[in-house]
């Protein structure tokens, strides 16, 4: 490498040259298999000994030059942005040492961004993990002057350190990227999926998206996109590259048939919300636009598009308040729309989920909030949704469902079960039933109390719903009969092994509700004595392969057999039988968890 002034010489060249440039990783959506952004990652001089990102970047904060080095790093992941439309992102690493640089100006960013045509909304600063933040205090003082003006924020390498825990509670990120270490061979750690899971329950609940890094097996991008992790990278979907990048269709056909649908809630698409809008292409005047507005009183918004693909949005109070100074309508009135509409509107696909349009919907800056939604089909103009709408229909439904759902659970009652059923037999292909049963409930809830007993209930509601989030497929649903029973409806190719992954959830769990209390004995409905460790799970598996008629009253008498057959075992286990097909009955215990 030569002598410390040889080397250090070869960096002062690199700076005083600029001898960097950036290299982007696609960042894909495991929702619909689109590229939603790339992480810039800077490369010194080939043959160099900084063309190694981690080597220069060491050297320069050794040398107290970070802040250089990492502000031309910014500058070049910038003039070499690849980004394909205004709604894709461009993720930029700052350490988070930088933060308390007083080098470090509010500002220059901008400057750079506006100089090569981009703008904050595009960009998320993504704060690695090469040291630890000192003063949460002025790192959240300094992030919020950057959210102000539009930019956005990620947690690098989380799962990997104490640190970037606190960095998460601390600074309430948009994104959270889990670390390698943490998605490494998930689909046969279980240890770590549940880990994970962790992570995926506090997004929902703090609106935050996980990202997960260095994904390079088709397991792993399956087993998180079943999951509900929301975005991916690593070499698998994407190296470092100059040039846009491409997913596999093979790929993307993986994410389609993974896609996470948590059982029991109720999806739909966008496009069932579109309604019919005006559309005028780029160069049409400004003076027409106006006009139709004021032919259509009830018209709220046009979308601006070219080859019929929507290209900007322009509402109708805007217009107008462009058209309203002293000399407006001599200066604006004929040139054309694309002058004065908004080029970056929000932009989605109708297959996206409502709710998830409307989380990006109302995360738009305040001046944008309600503007109209502009639904695409294969990238083609099908419609508009405005956020009334969007919200109204999501109230809705949350309203039906807890009508009609169980009160302790939130799970589907009843009612939806049977249309879930019903659905499925006349959809006429091959779905599996899987009805749950705690065996010594009334005895646990007797001697533990109906506190414990409720508890008892909700754990096993999220048993059956983690093991579908494992095993399962999209569109799987679950719901709570009522009591201590519930059903679990999958098109999962391995119905067996979804079985086996509820008895082992719960037999892993279901100690921690004893409180270190001994038995010899337990009581079943009938007050008769029974020698058993405590309570179990018996499960009912009614393979319905539609190869024949079948009937839902036919699906709940087989299913009652079964129970009764699992009843009569020991310990927690699965029965199973097939419809509409000519395989025998059978039965399996489970794999105890010592």
């Amino acid at each position: 490498m030569g002598t410390q002034s040889d080397v250090f010489e070869q960096f002062q060249t690199i700076l005083r040259e600029q001898r960097i440039h950036a290299v982007y990783q696609p960042i894909i959506s495991l929702h619909d298999g689109g590229v939603m952004g790339y992480e810039a990652l800077s490369r010194g001089p080939e043959h160099s000994p900084f063309h190694s990102p981690l080597e220069m970047f060491q050297f320069a904060e050794q040398q107290g030059e970070l802040y250089k080095l990492e502000q031309l790093a910014r500058e070049k992941a910038i003039q070499g942005s690849i980004l394909e439309h205004e709604q894709q992102l461009l993720f930029i690493n700052i350490s988070s040492h930088v933060l308390e640089d007083p080098g470090f100006v509010p500002g220059k960013t901008l400057e750079i961004l506006q100089k090569f045509g981009l703008r904050p909304n595009n960009v998320v600063f993504e704060i690695t993990e090469r040291s630890s933040i000192e003063d949460f205090t002025l790192a959240k003082k300094i992030l919020a002057h950057y959210r102000m003006q539009g930019y956005r924020i990620a947690i690098d390498d989380a799962g990997a350190g104490y640190s970037s825990l606190q960095a998460i509670a601390e600074l309430q990120p948009d994104f959270i990227k889990i670390d390698r270490s943490l998605i490494e061979n998930i689909h046969r750690n279980k240890v770590k999926a549940y880990i994970l899971e962790t992570f995926v329950t506090f997004a929902q609940k703090m609106n935050i998206s996980l990202i997960a890094e260095g994904i390079e097996q088709v397991e792993e991008l399956a087993k998180l996109t079943q999951m509900g992790v929301h975005y991916a990278q690593g070499y698998l979907l994407g190296k470092p590259a100059l040039t846009a990048a491409k997913v596999q269709d093979t790929l993307r056909t993986i994410i389609w048939q993974h896609r996470n649908v948590q059982g029991g809630n109720m999806t739909w698409h966008i496009g069932g919300l579109k309604t019919p809008v005006g559309i005028f292409h780029t160069k049409v005047l400004i003076s027409e636009v106006a006009d139709y507005f004021k032919r259509n009183q009830e018209a709220v918004g046009v979308v601006i598009v070219q080859d019929d693909c929507p290209k900007g949005l322009v509402m109708r109070d805007r217009l107008f308040q462009h058209l309203a100074g002293q000399y407006a309508y001599s200066l604006y009135w004929n040139r054309t729309i694309d002058s004065v509409m908004d080029a970056s509107p929000l932009i989605v696909d109708e297959q996206v989920a409502v709710e998830q349009v409307s989380l990006l919907a109302t995360s738009r800056a305040i001046n944008q909030l309600y503007d109209l939604v502009i639904i695409t089909s294969d990238g083609k103009m099908a419609g508009t949704a405005s956020i009334r709408t969007i919200l109204e229909s999501i109230t809705n439904v949350r309203m039906e469902s807890a009508r009609v759902a169980n009160p302790l659970t939130g799970l589907p009652g009843n009612l939806q079960i049977n249309r879930e059923l019903n659905k499925r037999i006349k959809e006429n292909e091959t779905f599996h039933v899987i009805y749950a049963d705690l065996d010594y409930f009334k005895w646990f809830n007797d001697r533990f109390g109906f506190q414990k007993g409720d508890q008892l209930i909700q754990y096993t509601a999220d048993v059956m719903q983690q093991a579908i989030a494992f095993y399962g497929t999209p569109n799987d649903f679950v719901g709570h009969v009522g009591g201590d029973d519930f059903i679990a409806i999958s098109t999962t190719l391995a119905p067996k092994l979804l079985c086996q992954e509820m008895i082992n959830r719960f037999e892993s769990g279901v100690r921690m509700f004893y409180e270190d209390v001994e038995w010899e004995y337990v009581f079943d409905r009938s007050g008769n004595q029974v020698r058993s460790e405590g309570v179990t799970l018996s499960l009912s598996l009614v393979i319905c392969s539609c190869e024949t008629p079948i009937s839902l009253e036919h699906i709940s008498q087989t299913a009652a057999q079964l129970k009764k057959q699992a009843k009569a075992h020991k310990g927690s286990i699965y029965c199973f039988q097939a419809l509409g097909s000519q395989s025998p009955i059978g039965i399996s215990s489970s794999e105890r968890i010592d």
